[in-house]
């Protein structure tokens, strides 16, 4: 089924590449206060938008990945660098949960409606948590539930790829995010439910941050 997660969802995205439909539940980029100088990562980065804002704040001493999985989207961000000279960002296609980024090179992570995409959610916050530097953050819109996804739309990868069927219940979504290793986690901002494809969904940005580690004295 997630081979056909994927399939469904590389299809769809790549279809939209060039159309001008918004994509983002949220608003991850605009409450993630990037540095200069940060590395960045934006998962699901779609056409690169995002990726290009935050290259430009990070200015030519940081640098930011795009990670997609829908080819037409990355063709699309690629060109679109190209064409305005871009160059310290680079677009990747790749899984969410099997990143090809080094361990513990990032600063800060966002993401826009995409995690709910991914099967395994738990494997992808453990790839969040292994790039990110010691006291590395994210901030992260996505959607949950109100309620369990009947199972007969869980596996309809068409669902999932239509960013509602692969969303869980808030504190499943938030104890997936504490479990694997981040503290400091909070509500940024949060929308009212509404009817999203057969189930009620609201959209949610989630900050977060991976611990220092405390040297042998005891301080940080």
């Amino acid at each position: 089924m997630e081979d056909k997660n994927l399939e469904s969802i590389n299809n769809r995205y790549s279809g939209l590449a060039e159309s001008s439909c918004c994509l983002s539940c949220g608003g991850a980029a605009g409450l993630s206060d990037p540095k200069s100088g940060e590395v960045c990562l934006d998962l699901g980065s779609g056409r690169g938008t995002d990726v290009l804002r935050l290259a430009e704040t990070v200015g030519p001493s940081g640098f930011v990945y795009g990670v997609d999985i829908s080819a037409g989207m990355l063709e699309k961000a690629r060109k679109t660098a190209r064409t305005l000279g871009v160059e310290n960002v680079s677009f990747l296609q790749c899984p969410l949960d099997s990143l090809s980024i080094e361990n513990g090179i990032v600063d800060l992570v966002i993401s826009n409606c995409t995690i709910n995409h991914a099967p395994d959610k738990a494997a992808v916050w453990r790839e969040v948590f292994r790039v990110l530097r010691d006291g590395g953050r994210f901030v992260v819109s996505d959607i949950y539930s109100l309620g369990e996804v009947p199972e007969e739309y869980c596996s309809d990868p068409d669902a999932v790829a239509e960013c509602w069927a692969g969303a869980v219940p808030k504190e499943d979504w938030l104890e997936t995010v504490r479990n694997a290793g981040f503290t400091d986690v909070e509500i940024m901002e949060e929308s009212a439910p509404y009817p999203k494809g057969a189930v009620e969904v609201a959209s949610f940005t989630v900050a977060g941050r991976k611990p220092s580690r405390a040297c042998c004295c005891g301080r940080r």
